[in-house]
């Protein structure tokens, strides 16, 4: 079997919720084909053929404590990393999340884009090369979502990502990934296909959870970020309906912040008072673990220790939590407080 059992089996089938859909017939598949081709069409005629302005440069200016050395923040990933779909950088979960990060470490952020409009798994090894010359800090991965779209092995997949995770933590580099974005709520793709390009997406999620973790890094939800409020709501979607607007890229970075900001040391323990953890057993089977969290937005996943070791009678295990989003500057906001020592555009 593939890395880590392909990811635990798919996290056990997303706990225990059973395998993949199972297709019944030439006719059901022809017309799951021909769905997939008419939603690629759709979402290509409408989405921009150009990338956002990457944001590049440093945000936050130097503290007068003398710390002043900038965090090197690497943002690695697909489409939905680089921000596809809002016309300026100040709008990319990048500078987002960079721009925040600076406040709340008191000290510049340099932003370094790596992120790449269709890539998959399998591009993450020529991102991460990029990446380790600049010697990150922290390094967030949007990924997964063209993994399912093009059907990639998930067994493939789940390898590149834990390759990628790895290769940055052995150089001293924290690592948040989001997972993979639940695809049920894709406008133009068209039922029986969105069933199952939900269920694709949920299984794949869980499974990275597993490979990031056993790989030393930490994975933060985005399932249902592309859930509900996206769902009923057209203004968290831009113009192709399948990225997110402006709105909806805010959304993504307020609940990737906090566990960037403290995997860095930033997030203040005080932002965590009085929010209710995941039960008083959040300290799971990494399985368990991956699979709750792919269905519940915001959850962060990472490696934890059980009676002084980090392996139990189930194997590894995993710690989730829960943080309530902080208030993320509106696009508006951040383009007139981030202060960007290097024009980013």
């Amino acid at each position: 079997m593939t890395r880590t059992g392909t990811a635990r089996r798919l996290a056990t089938a997303t706990a225990y919720g059973g395998g993949s859909v199972a297709l019944g017939g030439a006719a059901l598949v022809a017309l799951l084909r021909e769905e997939a081709r008419a939603a690629r069409r759709t979402i290509e005629s409408r989405t921009s053929k150009g990338d956002p302005p990457s944001g590049d440069g440093i945000y936050g200016r130097t503290s007068r404590n003398g710390r002043g050395t900038p965090l090197v923040f690497a943002v690695l990933g697909d489409s939905s990393a680089v921000g596809l779909g809002v016309e300026h950088s100040s709008q990319t979960p990048g500078v987002l999340i960079a721009a925040a990060l600076a406040e709340l470490a008191e000290r510049p952020v340099r932003l370094v884009r790596l992120a790449k409009s269709g890539a998959k798994s399998t591009d993450l090894e020529a991102q991460v090369d990029k990446a380790l010359v600049e010697q990150p800090d922290v390094a967030l991965i949007m990924i997964g979502a063209n993994d399912v779209t093009s059907r990639t092995r998930p067994a493939v997949s789940v390898r590149c990502l834990a390759d990628a995770v790895q290769r940055l933590t052995e150089a001293g580099c924290e690592v948040v990934v989001g997972t993979c974005p639940d695809l049920g709520t894709i406008r133009p793709i068209a039922q029986p296909l969105r069933t199952l390009a939900r269920r694709w997406s949920r299984q794949l999620a869980a499974a990275q959870t597993v490979a990031v973790v056993e790989a030393g890094g930490r994975t933060v939800s985005l399932g249902s970020v592309l859930g509900p409020a996206f769902a009923s709501d057209r203004d968290m979607f831009s113009v192709d309906e399948f990225h997110p607007s402006a709105h909806g890229y805010a959304q993504a970075a307020a609940v990737l912040l906090p566990s960037v900001a403290d995997a860095v040391g930033a997030w203040p323990a005080s932002a965590d008072r009085g929010v209710r953890p995941i039960r008083r057993g959040t300290v799971r089977p990494i399985e368990r673990a991956a699979a709750r969290a792919a269905s519940r937005t915001g959850t962060e996943v990472q490696p934890a220790e059980v009676g002084g070791s980090d392996t139990g009678q189930r194997g590894p295990w995993a710690l989730l939590r829960r943080r309530r989003p902080p208030e993320i500057p509106t696009p508006e906001q951040a383009e007139e407080s981030a202060v960007a020592l290097t024009a980013p555009e």
